[in-house]
């Protein structure tokens, strides 16, 4: 057991280093990454650790694709899109929290739920940061009048073409541990779609109240997204 943890600190600590070097977070983040993520691999294993690298990866890609025209704009992710260890929280501990209960229940809901809630954060990131380069005319979810991309709660038809997308490929890394591949597809692409629309749904009204912030936007809908990806699952599910 030494070993392995040993190990696996290891490949945390390159990626995190990694992640340093490359400009994707910062010494907060890194640190707060490389925790969370240590207690993924620790608890969840491989799959859900290479969901949230996946997601990582492609939420890095898409921050920098075409990074100057969203600063232009007015668009862009702040601090150069460098993100910091509130966002790394906002994005991962709901997932962490589901994983901590398929752990000890050994239920698949929860791992349709733990994958759902990392689609989310992959669906919101693609569909925010594509969006706002591909979509036009971006209305806001509550009421459907235009707004200026950028908007809390602004969406497109091409943002949430990239959110089913983002939440899609997070469900394939959920299929190695699902009793039925088709269900547990369903369940976290669902999830993780709905989850997307939610974080709109409360950026366009908790968050433009001042309520919540950005961070605690993401951690509610990265929850709310696993806990419908945990019922579609529990639903569908056969009898027995």
């Amino acid at each position: 057991m030494f070993e392995e943890l040993a190990v696996d600190s290891v490949i945390i600590g390159l990626l995190a280093a990694a992640a340093y070097r490359s400009r994707a977070l910062d010494k907060r983040g890194c640190l707060t990454a490389a925790f969370l993520g240590l207690l993924i691999l620790g608890f969840g294993g491989p799959y859900p650790f290479l969901a949230l690298l996946a997601f990582v990866i492609l939420g890095v890609l898409a921050t920098r694709y075409r990074f100057r025209e969203k600063v232009k704009l007015g668009i862009a992710q702040h601090n150069r899109g460098i993100r910091g260890w509130g966002n790394v929280l906002g994005n991962g501990l709901g997932a962490m929290v589901f994983i901590l209960v398929e752990y000890v229940s050994r239920q698949d809901l929860f791992w349709a739920a733990s994958f759902a809630a990392i689609a989310t954060a992959n669906g919101d990131t693609l569909a925010s940061e594509l969006g706002k380069v591909f979509g036009k005319s971006p209305r806001l979810i509550t009421n459907l009048r235009p707004v200026k991309p950028g908007t809390d709660g602004g969406v497109t038809l091409v943002g949430e073409l990239f959110a089913l997308i983002g939440s899609a490929v997070i469900a394939l890394f959920a299929l190695p541990l699902a009793g039925s591949r088709v269900l547990m597809l369903l369940a976290v692409t669902v999830g993780g779609f709905i989850g997307v629309n939610l974080d709109s749904l409360i950026g366009a009204t908790l968050e433009r109240w001042h309520i919540t912030d950005n961070d605690s936007t993401n951690f509610l809908a990265s929850f709310l997204g696993g806990v419908t990806g945990a019922l579609v699952y529990h639903v569908l599910a056969p009898a027995g």
